[in-house]
């Protein structure tokens, strides 16, 4: 059966800090959409000066950026490139990163490990097609999280979240309401609030959690220059 013609995707930009992961991803969508521009950005500010400049048909978007969180980029490039399809990519599709993209705009979701790429082609011709694309581990992982009465988004609200993700770097209960703007009273009883819902005992074990689910992630090494 012959597939359908894609439809025009003149510019591609890939986002990615690894040197050789960017090019192989590049070189796959060279040869996935022969007729495009694409072109290979390595920071959050980078892509979003292409952006501005020659916004993209096609993003495919790494999570995990040396500037900021790949998430955190979207509402600055979707002003900038509003008609763009993203695609995020990640190594590290944990609970809470699965929870933030399903809830954000990207059009696909698909982990590098272990993907042929003849993935990667089904997911751009399902998002250049319209319809949204997600990787079959994430499908899994997201039927198990769904599957669980425990998970942290049936029982955190949005804020406790928010404090479990500042807990999980080590903030006291001070820097948490500094950084949110609310009493050193109200950061405490997030805290315990958390820990009851969670039914965790001790801050240790807190961070481990926020860990485990992806809320933290310990930082990778700078890269030898």
């Amino acid at each position: 059966m012959t597939r359908p013609k894609l439809p025009m995707a003149s510019h591609v930009l890939v986002v990615e800090d690894h040197t050789l992961v960017g090019e192989l991803l590049a070189d796959s969508c060279r040869q996935i959409l022969p007729e495009a521009d694409v072109r290979i950005a390595g920071s959050c500010a980078a892509a979003l000066e292409f952006c501005r400049r020659t916004p993209p048909d096609l993003v495919l978007l790494d999570l995990v950026l040396p500037d900021r969180d790949g998430l955190e980029l979207l509402p600055e490039l979707f002003a900038a490139a509003p008609r763009a399809k993203v695609i995020a990519l990640s190594s590290h599709i944990d609970e809470f990163t699965l929870h933030r993209a399903l809830g954000s705009r990207v059009h696909g979701i698909l982990d590098k490990n272990e993907q042929p790429v003849r993935v990667l082609c089904e997911a751009i011709h399902t998002v250049l097609s319209g319809r949204q694309f997600v990787s079959s581990y994430v499908q899994r992982l997201r039927a198990t999280v769904r599957a669980d009465p425990a998970a942290f988004d049936k029982i955190l609200s949005a804020r406790e979240q928010g404090v479990l993700r500042l807990v999980g770097e080590g903030l006291t209960n001070d820097q948490i309401a500094a950084r949110l703007g609310i009493s050193v009273g109200t950061a405490k009883r997030h805290r315990l609030n958390i820990m009851a819902r969670l039914d965790l005992h001790s801050t240790p074990q807190l961070i481990r959690y926020a860990m485990e689910k992806g809320f933290t992630r310990i930082p990778e090494r700078p890269k030898a220059r």
